[in-house]
């Protein structure tokens, strides 16, 4: 594989490099993987409040407020990527290590639940210090009420649509990390992720580290909105109901999907990448 260039990598070096990654990925040792999990939860809350702070704004129309909150949630993943972090769901893509026999189940397992629980210190951290920095009380409230709501939904939301759209959403979020994966520069990686990730925004689609900040956020705020607002599910067992189904359609998406279509595609048969 050519490392140097100004070509995009190709689909083929693409899930060869992908190979390496999790490998490496999954031999790290627990303290820097729980400090990179940690920083991966704070980066996507990032996003998620970008996104609301767009989304919070009525003036824009319904497409206009998905699409551009979208985009801009695009920042989180840009900084898992590029400034360096381990999220869940971009790790799913680990699947392809495992299928082709380079790292064990127990690495496998050991890295997706480390980085999930650190992915949840960091994202639920964030949201307190979101909450002690007074910004939901941006645009008259409106951000704080916008919390609330989403949160609310994603709590009381059928299991079946949860898992259906935790499984598309991973999706999206891994076809982001494959294609940031052609790219040679930060601008590459920036027009690799921003589609995708827009996509599942806009689409409504569950990510399960997003949720680890906006339902735990949304559970401080509760009793600062209008209590018409708040759903009864609101709440630890309605975080836990949430996260449980997401978090399988999200593996479902990223790990199956994904990850094992493309190592039948582009590594079944062939030797173990160096």
């Amino acid at each position: 594989m050519a490392l140097y260039g100004f070509d995009a990598f190709s689909p083929a070096q693409i899930a060869e490099k992908i190979e390496q990654v999790g490998v490496s990925k999954a031999r790290l040792p627990l303290l820097q993987m729980v400090l990179l999990g940690m920083l991966a939860g704070a980066f996507i809350s990032l996003g998620a409040l970008y996104f609301v702070l767009v989304a919070s704004d009525a003036t824009l129309g319904f497409a206009a407020s998905r699409v551009l909150g979208g985009v801009v949630f695009s920042l989180g993943l840009l900084l898992v990527v590029v400034a360096g972090a381990e999220l869940f769901t971009g790790n799913n893509l680990l699947m392809m290590a495992w299928a082709d026999g380079r790292i064990s189940s127990h690495a496998l397992l050991r890295n997706w639940v480390v980085v999930c629980a650190a992915n949840f210190a960091g994202a639920a951290g964030m949201a307190l210090l979101v909450w002690l920095s007074g910004h939901p009380a941006m645009n008259d409230g409106r951000v704080a009420a916008l919390v609330v709501t989403l949160a609310s939904a994603k709590c009381a939301a059928p299991l079946a649509a949860l898992f259906w759209k935790g499984v598309l959403c991973n999706i999206l979020v891994c076809l982001a990390v494959w294609m940031a994966m052609a790219g040679r520069s930060v601008t590459d990686k920036f027009v690799a992720i921003v589609f995708p990730i827009s996509a599942f925004v806009a689409a409504g689609f569950e990510h399960s580290i997003a949720n680890m900040y906006l339902i735990p956020l949304a559970m401080l705020l509760q009793d600062s909105v209008p209590p018409a607002l708040v759903s009864p599910a609101l709440g630890v067992a309605g975080l836990l109901r949430n996260l449980a189904v997401v978090i399988a359609g999200n593996i479902l998406g990223g790990s199956v999907l994904v990850a094992l279509v493309y190592h039948l595609i582009y590594r079944r048969g062939l030797p173990p990448a160096a």
